[in-house]
């Protein structure tokens, strides 16, 4: 089945590209929710009459995301866990936790779009991907600290 993107899907294409689908899956999901319409000539010759908008706005938005990607990319930030023997965690390290510590730093990325396979759960410096926008990603070093040993009294 051909159908013509109206907005970037993740694993399928950006806006106004030409895809080909499964019936199924073009059918039961993608036209119903709007996010694709079919390539019949009428839509075709929409298409190439939206053509030049349609590239300027997806070079707006790929500029504006390599501008974030670049402000991300190579931060080091910090996570205070305690941990027990063999430096295991008591907790973990999730995405939402780095996602509020970048935004402490002013970057506001949201909690989705930081790709952790699975959770920290050692002290240790680790490398994570936040996806910005459709192919365009940036990594973030994260360090697992104990906390600061507080004053005894």
């Amino acid at each position: 089945m051909e159908l013509i993107l109206r907005r970037t899907v993740d694993n399928l294409g950006e806006e106004g590209d030409v895809i080909s689908v499964k019936p199924g899956y073009g059918r039961n999901y993608l036209l119903p929710q709007g996010i694709a319409v079919q390539a019949n000539p009428g839509n075709l010759a929409v298409l190439e009459k939206e053509r030049a908008a349609i590239e300027t706005r997806k070079a707006a938005i790929r500029s504006e995301a390599e501008n974030i990607a670049k402000k991300v990319d190579g931060t080091t930030i910090v996570i205070e866990q305690r941990a027990g023997e063999d430096d295991k965690l008591f907790g973990s390290v999730t995405s939402v936790d780095i996602a509020e510590k970048l935004a402490s730093l002013g970057l506001a990325i949201d909690r989705k779009k930081i790709i952790l396979d699975d959770p920290i759960k050692t002290l240790g410096e680790f490398m994570v991907k936040v996806k910005i926008a459709y192919q365009v990603t940036a990594e973030v070093k994260v360090q697992v600290t104990p906390p600061a040993m507080e004053e005894k009294a």
